[in-house]
């Protein structure tokens, strides 16, 4: 990249600006603040010198990595793939009608490479000189600066001075007005013609057009000069004799003066430029010149002392010194002084000259100074005034303005030296500034980067007096004459030394004659310090306030019109070229990497960021493979390191092209848009010379003019020149390329920052030579030595040198080689020509002493690294490296070209060249450049050498051998590079290929290898065997006639190989085999299987199809089948080998009249019928075993070839037949042992009876076995169905009574669960009681205190009875937690009898179990619950005795009523009915503390309370939701009487069995039915739920016989209620009394309705209707008096119809006769177990049950079905 030159440097004590934004060095003025600290006036020391940015340049700056800054919000600048975005599109028009440049928008794919993608589009894009590359959507490269430390330095910038014509005109005025104030006749007014102001430039310009004063006065051009002007008056004589008089006054003399001072200026500045001002290298003298107007400006600028005087004339005076002096913010004012001298304008506007307070570079700055400042205005905002007043304008900071133009960085570069203005941030740079030294250290943390090097000094002044105490002529002081002093750059002068001389001193301010010719330089002054989101701060504020009052009013948005980028383009260039109208901007440019950071991620600082090692990241475009750069040995700032630009709205880069005509590349990371305008190079010419023509004033100071990026021209004026000009429009996320030796320029449109950086592809290199030429001729340094470049890519490993670097380096190489050879040819006859002698240069190689003493020169080959400064040729500044000529006196060093014609000492030219003092060195010498030269031309003729090699080869013969021809493929194939010769030879050897490869089949191939691939033999290619296309094409391979056919294709290809020969060969042995087979063929019965072989494996040796071959090869097969047919005869054979055997025959044509042949057929026909025989017996419903068992025999009989599947399965069937009768006949024998131990086990019955099922057959004896498995499996029923299990499988048997057995452990366990006080779970026992508790060990019985029934340890809910104070698990009573209220009290089922305890299933009576034990020793088989059965009863009889002595009714005592409870207890938690001990205790503890009104009624069984399952025919009506099955539909009522009839049947079959089993006395026990067994039945009891009855205390002394009165209140703890017994007398009364007491519970519970049809006779008398049906005898008698029992009204009822005694009498018959009390209760079918409803009643709330008593409420079964169904399922679970 280019650097834009500034005026920062150590002579510029510039004047602050007035009225400079509060922004304009926000971040160095707050640390200059803090590290000054506070000031006095009194203070000793001078006040601290501070520029106009607030930059304090005697004082070191805090570094800038040590700075903070608030950081900038990336959300609010525009950013790919944010919100904030600009869109993309394309302007359909453009400002000055520019095409627009071409934009590529690169795929993945293309995207991967970067120099092969600009090479795809380079053709098209080259045209333009610029384009732009949209990347793809997925890339977008992280931003990588942390905007927290960023900080950076601006150049500010005058738009209207970097337009060339603007600057040129105000420079003209400018030393125009200082030379008539110098002569007294000041131009304080503008001439005015035709009531406007005169354009003094312009009419200049126009008469010098025309041939100059006199001229334009003879040819009367006067009236034509007007018209150009824009003057249109009626009287033109009149136009014409202003403009005549106008030009005679104020020009003339001028110019005049400018014809006499200019040569002597000239000669100045060639001084101090080096050489002379032209371009040309050689040296030239200084010429007079022919050009009427000087175009030169200065750094004291000309027009800032126009501005004076205008200023003068408004009223605005400036003190003398204030050009040197500090801001007025920190200096006291003083009385403004009237200036003397200047031209004052027609109206009071004036103009202010655009570097108004210009300081010389070599005036130093005084110490203290006093200025005046004119109210400042709004930062940035530019003035307005009227248009037609000449109005220069001041910078909009303010009159009195800092350094704006100045000397070039070139020319005050010693300056800078001398003062060591050391800056450490340098941007301000040239374009030689990206050189960087080597010796330096690396700025930046983790970076191999430094910084720039200055550059080269030049010609510097003698500084040893201050300037205006010596001439600056002949650097005499005061001793010599009077010094007069310049009023503009303060440098002395002698009177004679002066041309033309002064011969007597002036009077009043004097200006040198340098100061009124101009010597052209200009720069930009250094701005303030930011950070990124200051200066987006500042950017936005100066959009905002420069367009708030420009834009119109959009009726239709009903707003101010928003600012589009047509409209910042129309303004920019607007506003550069108005004269009238000053603006300027700030612009961070040429920011360097290496101090800054990079805005793409680093390896070195992001190694984990993919992008950065991404070859599109700036960083190492550069560097990438392609690209020519990566053979710089030193990294260059600008070139291979990026450079990053900060720019805000209007700020520019001027028109330039790339140093070294380089490619480039632009990337903008975030940002306003960026326009571009290019010009392709072929334009190049014309836009210089466009150039040159709009502004030759500039380009004669400064003929480097387009090397200093400080000027603009339009493109309108461009076109008009005929210069192609395109733009383009850059926005964020997106690249912009620009192409070698393209000048662009272009401008941004507000806060953005963007990244540059240039590279080098292949195809540059004749540019970059042309560039590094025309630097030399304007005598600027270059980047990088060219030379060097080429030498170090040549002089790299040949492995890494590729044929595409060595193409554009030989030729690259070949120039410059030539070159140098002419240099130093052209240097040595020089040095020989007027002294001939034996020189040193001539004999290089041979460098003898003799040599060195005859020649006088002094010469050094050294090839070795050097300094830069050591091999830079002082006069045209370029890169020495192959060879430098140095002068030992000055020590400076020349390139060939210069050496001896520069004076680079006082010797004069003839000395210098004969080489007195003077050394040369040759880096490299003639045989190293030759050589090196050789090795890259050889590498780059290498394509050509080959193309050669194969041409002649074809010339050689028309069949060359196939070796050859494949190691020339071989040798081209290894050329990365394209030969056009490559592919027709790859192509005709991989022909001959194929013919060798196909060949080879018929040659080298093995017979063992055919053997291998007997299926797929010869080419390898046959993939399946079966592929009917793949043998059609394997057999034509095969053929014999390719052997002939390849012979005469070799021939006809034209070419020579071994294998040719050997098919030659092999071709002549078929033939002879061919002959040997046909006379084997004829004579077949006189050969033998083994001579027959032989023939055949001679001819199959071949690899080929022969068709004798084939005919021996049938005879073989033949003489094979007959020899093994032969040999099997007399084996025994399978049905499929024989199968084969035949099969094989048929193939072979055998003829079925043949032995073997028929032999074979027969014995397959008799295998195939038993195979059929035998497959119908083994798939028969009924297997016939005696036939299977003949058939089996006859394969071992006939030794037929049967399947040796369907033989095994024969066997096996019989196999297993056999061992089936022999385990059915072992069991059945072991059953009918009269050991009842020696009798099997039901399982091993079981299993075989499983393996006999497996069989289609049963063996004999298996219809016994079953009858005795199903007398077995009756005795187990009989168990189920004493254990109420009576529908589970059998083998719910073992595993409930193992259930019932672990159940009775507990219930049956005297040893340590004995009587015992009421005992308090552990939870509810006192912290001292669990204590004391957890101190006992497991061994001591009271450890685990049992309660409930079940006499297990505490378990979730337990409640507590009210009498007995026993706690019971809520999940044993079937209690659902959430049902118990906190007061409720309960009853236990042992101290009510009418509180049923809910059962799973039904409990044997323990007479029953040993009854159904008896059995045993009569079955068959041994059963699995014989050890278990015996358990139970053993411990049950264990317990029954235990008890025993408290079942006495003669020794019972009341004070026994807390164990015979206890007892209680545990029987009716036990599994099995302890009838008698149960019943007992029942009658006692009713007898000592009675709660129910009437006594217990005696138990005769147990059963279970779960309700059964719904049958198959209720599930269908719940299912369509009716209750008839009428009402069923018609699809099914079918299934429905179905059901029906066979509930029907199986209700009757129950009945029967009954009957017959009440009829039978076998029975142990006759099957009675307790009225508890009968409470899920269809129909039952209706009652209501009354309050509890009143309950007697229970005290371990006290027992009440009697029923206690209604009055009876005691209770046995404090807050128990016992209620009156609220019984009715009626039959609706309830007999079942709730277990659950609500305090204060009173009222009439829930009723079940029942219809009254078809009732039973206890039905019937439980509803009231017991007429005709109480005077009943015998078995219904019994009944009666049961149900009547049952309440007070049926007692009192029966006692009237059977007298008192009824009862006594009837409990008399009860002990003694339980038979007929168990007959009475078998006989009750239809009752209803109450208990349902008692347990129901836990689960109703306290507010249901208050509403169904206060309402009376109805309800039926189904609600207590529903609830008892859910206490099952919480049981279950």
């Amino acid at each position: 990249m280019v650097s834009v030159p500034s005026a920062n440097h150590s002579g510029s004590g510039g004047v602050a600006s007035a009225n400079a934004s509060s922004r304009a060095s926000p971040v160095v003025s707050t640390a200059s603040a803090a590290r000054d600290g506070p000031s006095t006036t009194n203070s000793a020391k001078p006040k601290t010198q501070v520029n106009s940015n607030g930059y304090h340049p005697a004082n070191p700056q805090l570094p800038l990595s040590s700075m903070h800054s608030p950081p900038l919000d990336l959300r609010s600048v525009e950013r790919r793939g944010q919100p904030t975005a600009t869109r993309e599109y394309t302007k359909k028009s453009r400002l000055f009608g520019l095409q627009e440049a071409p934009a590529y928008r690169p795929t993945e794919e293309e995207w991967k490479d970067p120099l092969e993608y600009i090479r795809k589009i380079s053709p098209e894009a080259r045209s333009y000189g610029l384009c732009k590359i949209i990347p793809p959507d997925s890339w977008n490269p992280d931003f990588a600066i942390d905007t927290e430390r960023f900080h950076f330095r601006t150049r500010k910038q005058e738009l209207n001075s970097v337009e060339g014509s603007t600057r040129a005109n105000l420079t003209y005025l400018d030393a125009l007005a200082k030379f008539h104030k110098q002569q007294g006749t000041n131009l304080n007014r503008l001439p005015y013609v035709d009531k406007k102001p005169l354009d003094l430039y312009r009419l200049k310009k126009a008469v010098e057009s025309r041939g100059g004063f006199d001229k334009v006065c003879k040819t009367k051009k006067w009236a034509e000069i007007g018209r150009d002007l824009g003057y249109s008056g009626k009287i033109m004589s009149s136009l014409s004799t202003s403009l005549k008089n106008s030009y005679d006054r104020w020009l003339n003399p001028y110019e005049h003066y400018l014809r006499q001072a200019k040569p002597g200026v000239y000669q100045q500045l060639e001084y101090e430029y080096g050489g002379p001002l032209t371009p040309s290298p050689a040296p030239s003298p200084i010429k007079r010149s022919t050009v009427n107007t000087p175009s030169s400006l200065r750094g004291e600028s000309p027009a800032r002392h126009a501005t004076d005087a205008l200023q003068a004339s408004f009223g605005v005076y400036r003190a003398e010194g204030d050009r040197d002096i500090a801001t007025a913010s920190d200096l006291p004012s003083s009385t403004p002084q009237p200036a003397t001298s200047g031209f004052t304008a027609i109206n009071s506007g004036g103009f202010t000259a655009v570097n108004a307070g210009f300081t010389s570079v070599n005036r130093p700055t005084p110490p203290e100074a006093k200025s005046f400042t004119p109210p400042p205005r709004r930062h940035d905002s530019p003035a307005s005034l009227p248009k037609d007043i000449l109005d220069f304008r001041p910078s909009s900071l303010g009159s009195v303005n800092a350094l704006k133009r100045q000397l070039s960085f070139d020319s005050v570069d010693s300056v800078r030296k001398e003062a060591g203005a050391d800056k450490d941030d340098s941007e301000s740079g040239s374009r030689r500034s990206k050189r960087i030294k080597k010796e330096t250290v690396p700025t930046v943390a983790g970076s191999h980067m430094s910084l720039f090097r200055p550059s080269a000094p030049r010609a510097p002044r003698d500084e040893t007096l201050p300037p205006g105490e010596k001439c600056d002529t002949c650097g005499k002081g005061d001793d010599a004459g009077l010094v007069i002093v310049c009023e503009s750059c303060d440098h002395g002068y002698h009177g004679p030394c002066l041309d033309p001389p002064l011969k007597a001193n002036p009077e009043g301010e004097w200006n040198c004659p340098r100061c009124l010719v101009g010597d052209g330089q200009f720069g930009f002054e250094e701005g303030g310090l930011y950070s990124l989101k200051q200066f987006q701060e500042k950017a936005a504020d100066f959009k905002q306030t420069y367009f708030e009052n420009r834009m119109p009013f959009d009726p239709v948005l009903n707003c101010v019109r928003p600012v589009t980028e047509d409209d910042v383009e129309r303004e920019f260039w607007k506003l550069v070229a108005n004269l009238e109208e000053t603006v300027e901007v700030e612009y961070g440019a040429d920011i360097h990497c290496t101090t800054h950071g990079s805005g793409f991620p680093t390896a070195e600082r992001h190694p984990c960021n993919s992008y950065s090692s991404d070859p599109w990241n700036l960083n190492n475009l550069p560097l990438h493979p392609d690209s020519l750069f990566r053979h710089i040995k030193t990294d260059i700032s600008g070139m291979t390191v990026p450079w990053v630009y900060v720019g805000m709205i209007f700020s520019t880069f001027c028109w330039h092209n790339e140093d070294h005509f380089a490619y480039s590349i632009n990337y903008q990371h975030f940002g306003a848009t960026k326009t571009w305008y290019g010009i392709p190079a072929e334009d190049t010419e014309k836009f210089e010379n466009a150039m040159r023509e709009a502004v030759p004033e500039l380009f004669e100071t400064q003929p480097d003019l387009l090397f200093q990026l400080v000027t603009l021209l339009t493109p309108d004026q461009l076109k008009k020149a005929g210069v192609r000009v395109f733009a383009l429009d850059q926005r964020a996320g997106q690249m912009v390329i620009t192409f070698p030796q393209a000048y662009h320029a272009g401008f941004n449109h507000g806060f953005n920052f963007n990244e540059a950086v240039n590279f080098a592809p292949s195809d540059w290199e004749p540019y970059g030579l042309a560039g590094v030429e025309r630097l030399q001729q304007f005598r600027r340094q270059s980047c990088f030595s060219h030379d060097e470049l080429l030498w170090t890519a040549a002089e790299g490993p040949i492995s890494a040198l590729t044929i595409q670097t060595a193409k554009w380096l030989a030729p690259a190489l070949d120039k410059i080689h030539k070159r140098e050879q002419e240099q130093r040819e052209g240097f040595i006859a020089k040095h020989l020509e007027n002294n001939s002698h034996a020189c040193a240069l001539t004999t290089e190689s041979t460098n003898t002493e003799s040599t060195q003493q005859q020649c006088t020169i002094s010469f050094q080959s050294l090839d070795e690294d050097v300094p830069e400064e050591e091999y830079q040729c002082s006069y045209c500044k370029s890169f020495t490296y192959l060879s430098r000529f140095k002068c030992l006196k000055s020590g400076k060093f020349l390139c060939l070209l210069h050496a001896g014609y520069h004076a680079c000492c006082e010797l004069p030219e003839s000395e210098r060249f004969s080489g007195e003092q003077h050394v040369v060195y040759y880096r490299k010498t003639k045989e190293d450049m030759d050589e090196t030269y050789r090795k890259v031309s050889e590498k780059a003729n290498m394509p050509e050498a080959w193309e050669e090699k194969y041409e002649k080869l074809l010339d050689e013969g028309a069949t060359p051998a196939l070796k050859t021809l494949r190691t020339l493929l071989n040798e081209g194939e290894r050329i990365p590079y394209g030969l056009p010769s490559l592919p027709v030879l790859r192509e005709f050897v991989e022909r001959c290929n194929d013919w060798v490869e196909e060949a080879t089949n018929y040659t080298v191939r093995k017979q063992q290898n055919r053997r291998k691939n007997d299926k797929v033999w010869q080419s390898g290619l046959r993939k399946s065997v079966g592929n009917y296309f793949q043998e059609q094409k394997d057999r034509e391979m095969r053929r014999v006639d390719n052997i002939y056919r390849l012979l005469e294709d070799a021939d006809r290809i034209g070419f020579d190989c071994p294998e040719k020969h050997q098919l030659k060969e092999r071709a002549d042995a078929i033939r002879s085999f061919q002959k040997n087979a046909e006379q084997a063929l004829e004579h077949i019965l006189g050969h033998n299987q083994e001579s027959i072989e032989e023939l055949i494996e001679e001819g199959r040796a071949f690899n080929i199809d022969i068709p004798e071959l084939d005919k021996l090869s049938a005879v073989l097969e033949q003489l094979r089948w007959s020899n093994n047919a032969r040999a099997n005869r007399n084996k025994s054979l399978t049905l499929a080998q024989v199968r084969e055997i035949v099969a094989e025959g048929h193939r072979l044509h055998i003829p079925l009249y043949n032995d073997h042949m028929k032999w074979y057929n027969d014995k397959c026909q008799a295998a195939l019928q038993w195979e059929t025989k035998a497959k119908e017996l083994i798939n028969a419903d009924i297997i016939h075993y005696p036939q299977l068992e003949a058939l089996s025999s006859q394969v071992h009989a006939n030794t037929l070839p049967v399947s040796p599947e369907t033989l095994a399965a024969v066997d096996q069937i019989l196999h297993k037949q056999r061992e089936a009768h022999r385990e059915v006949v072992d069991l059945m024998e072991r059953s009918r042992s009269l050991d009842y131990s020696n009798r099997p086990k039901y399982a091993e019955v079981a299993e075989v009876m499983r393996k006999v099922d497996e069989l289609n057959s049963k063996p004999a004896g298996t219809l016994d076995l079953e009858k005795e498995q199903k007398r077995h499996e009756d005795w187990m029923r009989k168990g189920k169905k004493l254990f109420g299990k009576t529908n589970a499988p059998l083998h719910i048997l073992k595993s409930h009574m193992d259930y019932v057995y672990d159940r009775n452990l507990d219930c049956f366990d005297t040893v340590s669960d004995k009587p015992r006080l009421p005992a308090e779970p552990a939870s509810r026992a006192t912290s001292e009681e669990r204590d004391q508790k957890s101190s006992r060990a497991w061994e001591d019985p009271t450890f685990r205190e049992v309660f409930c029934i079940c006499r297990r340890t505490e378990a979730g809910l337990m409640i507590e009875c009210e009498l007995c104070h026993e706690w019971y698990h809520g999940k044993c009573l079937k209690i659902a937690r959430g049902k118990v209220k906190e007061d409720d009290k309960y009853t236990c089922p042992i101290c009510d009898w009418r509180v049923k305890i809910p059962r799973d299933a039904a409990r044997p009576k323990l007479e029953d179990l040993i009854a159904w034990q008896d059995e045993i020793a009569n079955l068959p088989f041994q059963p699995e619950e014989e050890e278990v059965l015996q358990k139970i009863i053993d411990k049950a009889l264990e317990f029954r005795q235990h008890i025993h002595a408290f079942c006495t009714p003669v020794v019972a005592t009341a004070s026994e009523a807390d164990t015979q409870r206890f007892y209680l207890r545990k029987i009716e938690g036990a599994e099995i009915l302890l009838s008698f001990e149960t019943n007992f205790f029942r009658q006692e503890l009713h007898k000592w503390s009675p709660v129910a009104p009437e006594p217990p009624p005696v138990l005769d069984v147990s059963k279970s309370t779960r309700k059964p399952r719904p049958t198959k025919l209720q599930k269908l009506l719940i299912q369509y939701g009716v209750d008839d099955p009428d009402d069923l539909p018609e699809a099914v009522k079918g299934k429905a009487n179905s059901l029906k009839r066979k509930a029907q049947n199986a209700e009757a079959a129950a009945a029967a069995a009954a009957a017959a089993a009440a009829s039978s006395g076998t029975s142990l026990v006759p099957p009675h039915t307790s009225p508890s067994a009968h409470s899920y039945g269809s129909s039952g009891h209706a009652f209501f739920r009354g309050s509890q009855p009143s309950t007697p205390a229970l005290t371990a002394t006290t027992h009440g016989h009697p029923v206690p009165s209604a009055d009876s209140t005691t209770s046995s703890r404090p807050g128990s209620s016992l209620r009156p017994d609220s019984t009715e007398a009626d039959g609706n009364s309830s007999i079942l009394p709730d277990f659950f007491m609500s305090n204060g519970s009173s009222g009439q519970g829930p009723q079940l309705m029942q219809s009254d049809s078809n009732m039973s006779v206890e039905e019937r008398i439980l509803q009231g209707q017991h007429d005709g049906l109480i005077h009943v005898t015998g078995a219904d008698r019994e009944k009666v008096l049961e149900i009547l029992g049952k309440t007070d009204k049926g007692r009192r009822l029966a006692e009237n119809v059977f007298g008192r005694d009824i009862w006594d009498s009837r409990r008399s018959k009860s002990f003694e006769r339980p038979s007929e009390v168990e007959q009475s209760h078998a006989d009750d079918d239809k009752e209803v177990d109450k208990m349902f409803l008692d347990l129901t009643n836990a689960d109703d709330d306290e507010i249901s049950k208050k509403d169904r008593q206060r309402e009376g409420e109805r309800v039926t079964t189904a609600s207590f079905d529903a609830e008892r169904n859910a206490m099952d399922m919480e049981d279950s679970d």
